[in-house]
């Protein structure tokens, strides 16, 4: 058999095959062979790039399918790819109309979604950990994404004044002062920059005196528990002081013989220290005399009250009538850590006195249990600083005599705060701290900054909650945990130093300034505080205040309340509207009466 090698067409005129190729020799069916027409039988339609190709059996076309020829001419028309739709077209119409629509509704859908969902095949146990790992971080990245895009614009809203954590739909705060039109603002600094201050003071300082008298703290709250409970007392009779620094009469004296340049309350400086972390508004009067600095506080200042969930970033209510508001809460909490302070102690008759009595007291007046302590720290070779530090009780800590400060937290509603005390303080104590520390970081911070400036072995803190959530008036113990303030302070991230850094900084700025008065305001949008000259006779009794117009505002407006006096603001805050009983109108006024 022999293999016949055909001949390829020669093109003259370019590469490739010639315009008119030669047609192969292909056989027949004798065993011959032809050529050109031997090929027109196959069926061949001409197309470009351009065009899509049909199938390459295409039945639906051959329109006499239905009766298939018996010859080969059936067979040719179905390869016809140019063969007109015309004719299938008017088939497929005939063919559609012998049918009708029965019903139109789509069909129902699964009641529990598509089977196929109950029929995959398990996952091993490492894959779907994996897989639940993977979800749970991308969620993470989907909230951090929303939270960074809210305070975003919180921040284009506010004018840039977002600050502390997130406090979603928050009211705008309001200043603690109104800015007058004839103060001058001189400075404002950002707490950016006092975060980076430090400074170091002798340790221990200088203790000057020692006034008033201390009960024995009762060992037997430190057994207290939820199950276990105590009810808090009311101390009627008792009176408790709030004096600012110039009307005490022992700095006064202390001022006279030169012992200092500077001169502060343990309130004012632990206000001063914990800046950073504070989100309401506050100022601090200071008064420039001579080469002497006096830090004051107005009366009915916001630094006499204590703030509640002050850090959280769950949204107290607005109206100050609500139980539930900042300032129905900063009342009950001033009013609950009184009493417990007092509650607390051993009221047999034992006291520890010391060089002088009570500053304050009038002779035959019945006073709480605390003593002040005046200390003096060295901030440069030629500037001392005096400052009154409180401590409220003594005990015996390691066989020795040791100083105690007593506070109290309280707790009004476990959905704001979201951990209920009367079930986790016995089995997550440490998650009831933490949760406390976020909501109300700064309030703890101070009471840190206090007991350290006036030398406290221990710092007891009582947690105190409602006997109901509605009920403001009626409370119970129900633990008391006892800290030492160094390691506390360690634990909360409380640098000394920079406390110390922050208030040599405020002092080597204002005396820098003219004799006169001044106001430290902290800003109540922004993380900064501004310093403003103010008239000599601001804040006292015959000094009109008139706010400035909002046009002319250096911060966000004020409310039209911002002006009241002390005695309105002490009856806003009597008036919280919760029927408890019969004892509703005595445990208001006595709330009030310990305030004062």
């Amino acid at each position: 058999m022999a293999f016949n090698i055909r001949v390829a067409p020669y093109n003259p005129d370019g590469w490739g095959p010639p315009d008119s190729p030669v047609i192969p020799l292909l056989p027949r069916s004798d065993g011959s062979t032809t050529g050109g027409g031997a090929a027109s039988h196959i069926p061949f339609a001409p197309f470009s790039r351009s065009d899509k190709l049909g199938r390459i059996a295409d039945w639906t076309r051959n329109t006499n399918f239905t009766n298939p020829p018996r010859s080969g001419a059936g067979r040719d028309a179905v390869f016809d790819f140019a063969l007109d739709d015309s004719a299938a077209v008017a088939a497929a119409a005939e063919n559609d109309s012998s049918f009708r629509l029965v019903d139109g509704k789509p069909p129902p859908r699964p009641k529990f979604g598509p089977r196929w969902r109950f029929q995959q095949r398990p996952l091993l146990p490492q894959r779907r950990d994996e897989e639940v790992e993977a979800r749970k971080r991308e969620a993470e990245k989907e909230r951090a994404r929303r939270d960074r895009q809210y305070n975003l614009n919180r921040s284009s809203v506010a004018g840039g004044g977002g600050q502390g954590p997130n406090r979603r739909d928050a009211p705008t705060l309001k200043s603690s002062v109104d800015i007058q039109p004839e103060w001058t603002m001189l400075d404002q600094i950002p707490f950016s920059t006092f975060s980076k201050l430090s400074f170091s003071v002798p340790d221990p300082p200088e203790d000057l005196l020692f006034c008033g008298a201390l009960e024995f703290y009762d060992k037997s709250f430190d057994r207290v528990n939820p199950k276990n409970d105590r009810r808090l007392e009311r101390f009627k009779t008792r009176n408790f002081f709030e004096v600012t620094t110039t009307d005490d009469p022992v700095i006064r004296r202390f001022a006279n013989e030169d012992k200092a340049a500077v001169f502060a309350t343990d309130a004012i400086l632990s206000a001063l220290m914990c800046a950073p972390r504070s989100v309401y508004s506050w100022d601090i009067v200071i008064q420039r005399v001579g080469n002497k600095l006096f830090f004051d506080k107005r009366d009915g200042s916001q630094l006499d009250l204590l703030s509640v969930n002050e850090t959280s970033s769950e949204v107290l209510p607005e109206a100050k009538e609500d139980i539930n508001s900042a300032h129905s809460l900063a009342v009950e909490a001033t009013y609950i850590n009184q009493n417990f302070s007092q509650q607390v102690l051993l009221r047999d008759g034992n006291k520890v006195t010391f060089d002088e009595p009570n500053p304050f007291a009038s002779e035959g007046e019945e006073i709480a249990s605390v003593a002040y302590r005046y200390r003096r720290w060295k901030l440069d070779q030629d500037t001392y600083l005096i400052a009154r530090c409180e401590v409220h009780s003594v005990a015996d800590v390691r066989g020795q005599r040791g100083f105690l400060t007593l506070n109290a937290l309280n707790e009004f509603d476990s959905k704001y705060s979201g951990v209920d005390w009367r079930q986790k303080l016995e089995t997550q104590r440490g998650a009831v701290l933490a949760t406390e520390l976020k909501n109300n970081a700064n309030k703890l911070a101070k009471w840190t900054a206090q007991a350290l400036l006036a030398g406290a072995d221990l710092m007891k803190l009582g947690y105190v909650s409602r006997v109901h959530p509605r009920d403001h008036f009626n409370h119970v113990i129900l633990s008391v945990i006892g800290h030492k303030p160094k390691d506390f302070a360690a634990q909360i991230n409380l640098n000394t130093s920079n406390m110390w850094g922050i208030v040599k900084s405020i002092v080597d700025l204002c005396m820098k300034l003219n004799e006169g008065k001044y106001v430290l305001v902290k800003d109540p949008m922004k993380p900064q505080v501004r310093i403003y000259e103010v008239p000599v006779d601001a804040f006292e009794n015959d000094y009109m205040e008139e706010p400035l117009p909002e046009e002319e505002q250096v911060r966000p407006p004020t409310e039209d309340e911002a002006a009241d006096t002390v005695a309105e603001n002490r009856t806003e805050g009597e008036a919280i509207d919760v029927e408890v009983g019969a004892e509703e109108e005595d445990a208001n006024k006595d709330a009030s009466d310990s305030i004062a």
